[in-house]
């Protein structure tokens, strides 16, 4: 999200220098690349990345029972992420904006009118700076902005499906001996190629190993060499499910998956990344208009944001937490449900349907189901209440 803020300043007239610790933009990403048609739109984002648009998925559960969803018009595009960063770096530097390749960011150092930026063997002094270096940097914590309490880890390989496989659409599968808690994927790109992965949180490549060879023993997809299951071909990737307590500061903000700016029931960051990005453009002109960078200053940055997104990231994080405690009869007696009050049908059809906002889904599909059932399926039990009380406790701005 860094490259579209860099775009944004940039376009506004300010110097702005990128530094990127990898050689090109894209590099060692792990992103099922799944946007939604009102991302695509909303960001006026090339359709030369999009291997393919998307308007159905299937869900499978621990027995295979399936749940198709479908509507007649696209409502997500599968993209190739790699080919999505190159294209928001070459906007920022069409706009002005200046990259430094291979320059990793070892440490931040406010000072009293600027902040000094230890990049590689050098230092740079700037007005502001903005924190985009995905999930797992240490610099918000060392800024003293808190540390994100909750994350899961995920991991994917690129495979080919096989010659026999009339597979069209994303698959998800649900299941404690497939992705404890989560889910798995596979989603066809294009030339017969697809994206295996899992998240879990505990040994997904372990999972997604065993992922792979079910899909081939199903003959979806051509087994793989062992060689292919080394670590250099999987990549992996921490995805945040709690916001970070504070996502500004003194001459500093903090924006996309390193301030835990993604969707916990799926993992999907891109696109409220870039909403809030376009909140960090906002607040940092504004900040210049008036000369001011303290942290009362840069303060609306995250006000924006937790509007915006606040109720979504509850609502999803509690929902995900639920999920996590149902065993595998539990999801199937789930599926039952579902299928037998066609209630995927009928939210489909709602006009809360919606491919990024999930909240309002999710408590309709609550009250379809009812409390009776929904205590049935889900005993809630102490321990997740005193464990949601904790985070609320500890991330108040949550």
């Amino acid at each position: 999200m860094g490259s579209y803020v860099a775009q944004g300043m940039a376009s506004l007239g300010y110097d702005v220098i990128v530094f990127e610790e990898h050689a090109r933009a894209g590099e060692a990403i792990c992103c099922s690349g799944i946007i939604s048609r009102e991302c695509m739109e909303r960001f006026s984002l090339d359709g030369n990345i999009v291997f393919r648009p998307a308007s159905s998925a299937s869900f499978f559960s621990p027995s295979g029972e399936v749940i198709k969803i479908w509507k007649e018009e696209i409502q997500a595009y599968i993209v190739c992420r790699e080919k999505l960063d190159s294209l928001l770096a070459e906007r920022a530097m069409r706009a002005g904006a200046l990259y430094v390749w291979g320059s990793h960011v070892r440490d931040i150092k406010r000072g009293r009118d600027s902040v000094r930026i230890v990049a590689g063997e050098g230092v740079i002094e700037s007005k502001v700076v903005v924190i985009a270096t995905g999930f797992g940097s240490s610099l918000p914590q060392r800024l003293g902005l808190g540390k994100i309490q909750d994350f899961i880890a995920g991991a994917q390989l690129e495979v080919e499906l096989s010659g026999y496989s009339t597979i069209e659409e994303t698959e998800i599968y649900l299941g404690n001996d497939i992705a404890p808690g989560f889910f798995a994927w596979l989603i066809p790109t294009i030339h017969g190629r697809a994206l295996a992965g899992v998240i879990s949180r505990r040994k997904p490549g372990a999972y997604l190993r065993q992922l792979i060879d079910t899909l081939s023993a199903q003959g979806k997809i051509i087994p793989l060499i062992a060689d292919s299951y080394q670590p250099s071909a999987i990549s992996y990737g921490g995805i945040p499910l709690l916001p970070l307590p504070q996502t500004y500061g003194e001459r500093f903000i903090v924006v996309g998956d390193s301030a835990g700016q993604v969707k916990p029931t799926t993992g999907g960051g891109i696109y409220y990344g870039l909403l809030c990005a376009q909140d960090a453009v906002d607040t940092l002109h504004e900040a210049f208009l008036e000369g001011d960078f303290t942290a009362h200053a840069l303060l609306p940055y995250e006000r924006r944001w937790r509007k915006k997104l606040g109720r979504e990231l509850r609502t999803g994080y509690r929902a995900r937490r639920l999920f996590e405690y149902l065993d595998d009869e539990q999801i199937e007696q789930m599926f039952q449900l579902v299928k037998s009050r066609n209630l995927h049908i009928t939210l489909l059809e709602s006009s809360e349907f919606s491919f990024d906002w999930h909240g309002n889904l999710l408590r309709s599909g609550l009250r379809h189901l009812g409390a009776r059932e929904m205590v049935k399926l889900i005993p809630l039990s102490w321990q997740l209440f005193r464990e949601m009380r904790h985070q609320s406790s500890s991330n108040p701005k949550f």
